[in-house]
């Protein structure tokens, strides 16, 4: 059964991706406001399918936190999962996002019609410029930032360096940051075909006010309350093997 809700998955993916890269380049003429709603489409549709082909649905914890917006969403990304569903979860969003995924075929094609931050990673300290020349500029127009700040997607139990990229946007322009703690790992790990089906616990945090605080001062309550979060609700992934016991000499 696991194997055909997968198929079924790879089917939508393949049908629904290049329908939506059309439209979307057929969407150039219109604003960066139109030009998102119309795209959004994909992953509202995507979202579906998680939700009741793979039959990976999501219980919010914390949803009181949400504020009017925008504001800085900053997660934890264990998979492909949260990209899809924290779309289905917060107002209109841009992500943080490689330039080079413009390059890949459909999807890169089609995203690169929204008005996401896309960055070249290897610009070192430039590409802090690049993220807040551009999140200045989604944030005025009234979309939500997100951003993973480990960079890549680590495995349950695991944890990378926070980088500096969301908390200093959230530093130089005081928009207020939203911690997002989750699972998603655990059913759809990194780079897997197969994903199982099962709950995906996706607590947000209380929003934390920048105005006033420096880059390290976010970045280390985002991680402070992100990886205490983790550990609270998923304390199994965190529980340290218990020694052997060396045998007592004859």
């Amino acid at each position: 059964m696991v194997l055909i809700r997968n198929i079924l998955f790879m089917i939508a993916l393949a049908i629904f991706t290049p329908l939506y890269a059309l439209i979307a380049m057929a969407t150039f003429p219109f604003s960066p406001e139109v030009r998102h709603r119309i795209i959004r489409g994909w992953p509202h549709i995507m979202a579906w399918v998680v939700k009741h082909v793979l039959g990976i649905p999501y219980r919010l914890i914390g949803a009181e936190n949400i504020p009017a917006g925008p504001a800085i969403v900053m997660a934890k990304h264990m998979s492909a999962w949260e990209t899809i569903m924290l779309q289905d979860i917060f107002p209109p969003m841009v992500f943080v996002m490689k330039r080079e995924i413009h390059k890949l075929p459909f999807f890169g094609w089609g995203i690169a019609q929204m008005p996401m931050i896309a960055i070249d990673r290897s610009a070192g300290k430039d590409a802090l410029a690049q993220v807040e020349e551009q999140g200045r500029d989604r944030l005025a127009h009234g979309f939500w930032v997100t951003i993973f700040p480990e960079g890549t997607r680590v495995a349950p139990g695991s944890k990378k360096r926070y980088k500096a990229g969301g908390s200093w946007l959230a530093a130089q322009t005081g928009t207020p940051v939203v911690p997002v703690a989750h699972n998603a790992g655990e059913f759809w790990p990194r780079n897997a075909f197969l994903k199982t089906p099962g709950e995906v616990v996706v607590s947000i945090g209380p929003v934390i006010e920048t105005v006033g605080l420096s880059a390290d001062e976010i970045n280390t309550r985002v991680q402070t309350w992100v990886e205490g979060e983790m550990r609270r609700l998923f304390p199994y992934h965190y529980r340290q093997p218990t020694p052997k016991k060396e045998s007592a000499e004859a």
